[in-house]
């Protein structure tokens, strides 16, 4: 599927219902609910506000035992809702012409032997909506439309703006070639010229980050302010964004601030997201973490819920500073090469490299695209082979299902049982599961927690991290907050996802720790960062690697708002380059300069020197010697960083920013090359050069023919020093007696007097020149 607009596909979890009821739509021939004196198409509107308020609710009951109160957003929703019952409590409709003009329609009525709930266009060429007045149409005649003829023609539009849209769509998901996914977005700019909300905000992001359509900021400004004012929370989240990085308008972090809010208010994930970074660290709001708790709890519930049991997808957060200063240094990512040494190796029938390969293209990442056929392929062959990691794994892929694997509890439990028999512990902890919630067996909690207790001991998270549940919620074992904490904190340690989640919600409540609102947030904010819109982290990657810089640092710019310290680091990083056109040549060190700090106070090393350089010459700032050495001295102290040991070193040595002092600048210099082994000979170096400093200073300070005049050469090198000297002379011109004979010995003969035995040459550094 298109990563256009990934952070849509999670952000529709709020819309995922309304799905069922556009499919009801099409049956019907009608737009949604009828509602006297409304344009039908702001009913849609109304459906979004019911779906935002079901999740909202949902998120509600979640966290029962929270301590804050409703906030303002919540109190916002719940006005919302009240409003939107009081308008389905009263749907009076009016017949408009017809022959019972005025009269209320009548729900349901009779036609064609038929009940009708709600208007229809059935029996009429033309498509318009009608109702009867009484409930039998066929006895009375008596009915009238439901809508104006212009009504009538706006809803019609509306539909054929629909049906290009799903055809548009329907392309961009089965197809993963370039070419179609090209051709899908033509029917969507069809769709987005016919006013459809979804294809505009689809448009839009596109042309904003150059997937598959040309890069146009300012068309995409254009689209965006046109969906702001119909009120959609994504165009209301882009326009912000726009705002805050300044692109292709001037930046303002009011405006910004305030169409994040309406985005946020609207129900858009990313919008929440966005404002709880900027609550979390302050950025054109006064710091408060538990706004920033608010956002960040709410983010992370719908992220929670969606992943399954599997710890999530993998994020690659690749740093293109680090890839740049080490080329050799692995970013995670499989060679092409590889995968293909890994591909022979398992179809000559190794099993290790068939699980492996499994693995791979059930979770997706390092480069390798999620293919559950695939895995299940590799999966089969190395459980055919008796490999009881590859049954515990079809265990899993049965139990969960997918369109590949039909889901079948009996079949998941077989291979679980075959994996656990051999001690495997995924085998045991698909087992536990099954007990625990009697998924083809009958729910036993003694013997859950036993397999679960056995996947633990061998360190599965996922063993871990149900125990965990087992002892927090008090199932098939005394409650107990300590141990529950324990298992949480041990699946954290081995990235599972859903641990960190719990862990957040205990410290956010003070449920069997001290309560920490800085801990939660921070736990919130890595959940919210494994959410689907991290793959945009990939997209804006690949889109740098094929040289298209532009794209690449939008993506990691909207990133970046949303506090990915890979992503601003990489924002900085492209800006330093100067290697983005669509940012002025004035302004990319001081955005640069901007993403660097932040990217710093979230504990990136190589961004706090970077902060250090940019002060020490001025890039974007003005110079700023004591600046420079602060930040140095930062990233030194708490990052342990050889380059900024180095550069205090320099800074001492020179002076600048701080008072000189060589033997400060030695002490850094050597602190340098013990943290790292790299810096050894720019170190020995900088030292050499120091050396010579220090002695020159010292021969400065002292007069030298006091020196000599103090020598006593007698009782240095005793009473006969002279005869050794004599006797050094005498060797030293013996020798280069003998040297030049030697040469002129070697000096070639005629042609003609030549023996005709060849004697060997001297070197060529000995002969003479010719």
């Amino acid at each position: 599927t298109s990563l256009l607009d990934e952070e849509g596909n999670q952000d529709e979890s709020l819309e995922s219902k309304a799905l069922s009821a556009e499919d009801q739509v099409k049956d019907h021939s009608t737009g949604t609910r009828v509602v006297a004196g409304q344009i039908f198409l702001e009913s849609e509107k109304s459906d979004s506000q019911s779906e935002d308020e079901e999740n909202f609710h949902n998120q509600e009951e979640e966290k029962e035992n929270a301590l804050e109160e409703l906030n303002s957003l919540e109190m916002s929703n719940l006005l919302n809702k009240d409003l939107e019952e009081a308008e389905i409590q009263s749907p009076v409709l009016t017949a408009i012409g017809g022959t019972a003009d005025g009269e209320p329609c009548r729900f349901p009525f009779l036609f064609l032997e038929k009940e009708y709930a709600e208007c229809t266009a059935d029996g009429r060429e033309d498509g318009r909506l009608w109702c009867a007045t009484t409930y039998d149409y066929k006895k009375d005649q008596k009915w009238g439309f439901c809508e104006t003829e212009e009504q009538s023609n706006k809803r019609r539009q509306m539909q054929e703006a629909e049906d290009v849209y799903q055809t548009g769509m329907k392309i961009l998901n089965e197809s993963g070639k370039k070419a179609q996914k090209k051709e899908a977005y033509q029917y969507l700019l069809k769709a987005a010229d016919m006013n459809h909300t979804k294809a505009m905000e689809k448009v839009s992001y596109a042309l904003l980050f150059g997937d598959y359509l040309k890069q146009n900021i300012q068309s995409s400004k254009e689209l965006l302010e046109k969906l702001t004012e119909e009120g959609s929370p994504k165009g209301q989240m882009a326009l912000g964004f726009l705002y805050a990085s300044g692109l292709g308008v001037n930046s303002s972090q009011a405006k910004a601030l305030v169409y994040y809010t309406f985005g946020a208010l609207g129900g858009n994930l990313i919008a929440h997201m966005i404002l709880g970074y900027r609550y979390w660290a302050g950025i054109g709001v006064l710091q408060s973490c538990e706004s920033a708790l608010t956002h960040y709890r709410l983010v992370a519930n719908h992220v929670a819920s969606d992943i399954s049991l599997t710890g999530g997808t993998v994020v690659q957060r690749i740093r293109l500073p680090d890839e740049v200063e080490n080329p050799g240094m692995a970013s995670g990512m499989l060679e092409e090469d590889l995968i293909q040494y890994y591909q022979f190796l398992a179809e000559k029938g190794d099993v290790q490299a068939q699980v492996g390969l499994g693995q791979l293209h059930l979770h997706g990442g390092r480069g390798v695209e999620q293919n559950h056929q695939r895995a299940f392929e590799y999966f089969n062959q190395a459980a055919n082979a008796g490999n009881s990691h590859a049954m515990a794994f079809l265990g899993k892929m049965y139990s969960e299902g997918s369109d590949v694997v039909p889901q079948s509890n009996e079949t998941a439990l077989q291979y679980f049982k075959k994996a656990a028999d051999m001690g495997n512990p995924v085998g045991q902890s698909g087992l536990g599961m099954a007990y625990l919630y009697g998924r083809g067996v009958p729910v036993n909690y003694e013997l859950a927690l036993k397999y679960f207790q056995k996947a633990a001991e061998q360190g599965w998270v996922d063993g871990q991290l149900q125990l965990g549940s087992m002892y927090y919620n008090g199932i098939g074992v005394k409650r107990d907050y300590k141990q529950a904490l324990k298992y949480f904190n041990l699946a954290s340690q081995g990235g599972h996802i859903l641990a960190f989640y719990n862990l957040a919600q205990m410290h956010a409540t003070g449920t069997g720790v001290m309560r920490s609102c800085h801990t939660a947030v921070e736990l919130f904010k890595n959940v919210c960062e494994r959410g689907r819109w991290s793959e945009r982290l990939m997209t804006a990657y690949n889109s740098y690697k094929d040289g298209d810089s532009n794209s690449a640092v939008v993506q990691y710019l909207l990133l970046a708002e949303q506090g990915y310290e890979v992503a601003q680091s990489n924002a900085a990083f492209i800006l330093d380059q100067k290697e983005a056109s669509i940012v002025g040549e004035n302004e990319t060190y001081p955005r640069a300069l901007l993403h660097w700090n932040r990217a710093a106070a979230q504990g990136y090393t190589v961004a706090r020197i970077k902060l250090g350089d940019y002060h020490f010459y001025g890039f974007g700032t003005d110079v700023d010697y004591e600046t420079a050495f602060i930040h140095y001295r930062l990233a030194s102290e708490q990052q342990h960083s050889a380059q900024a040991m180095f550069n205090l070193g320099y800074m001492h040595e020179k002076g600048l920013g701080i008072k000189q002092d060589i033997h400060l600048a030695k002490r850094f210099y050597d602190m340098a090359a013990e943290a790292s082994p790299d810096a050894q000979v720019p170190v020995f170096l900088a030292l050499c050069k120091l050396g010579v400093i220090y002695s020159l200073q010292y021969v400065r300070e002292i007069n030298i023919r006091e020196v000599f005049s103090h020598i006593d050469m007698d009782q240095l090198l005793g009473p006969e020093w002279d005869l050794y000297l004599m006797t050094i002379i005498a060797l030293l011109l013996g020798t280069i007696i003998a040297y030049r004979q030697r040469q002129h010995q070697a000096i070639p003969r005629p042609a003609g007097l030549r023996p005709n035995v060849p004697q060997q040459e001297p070197p060529p550094e000995h002969q003479p020149p010719q």
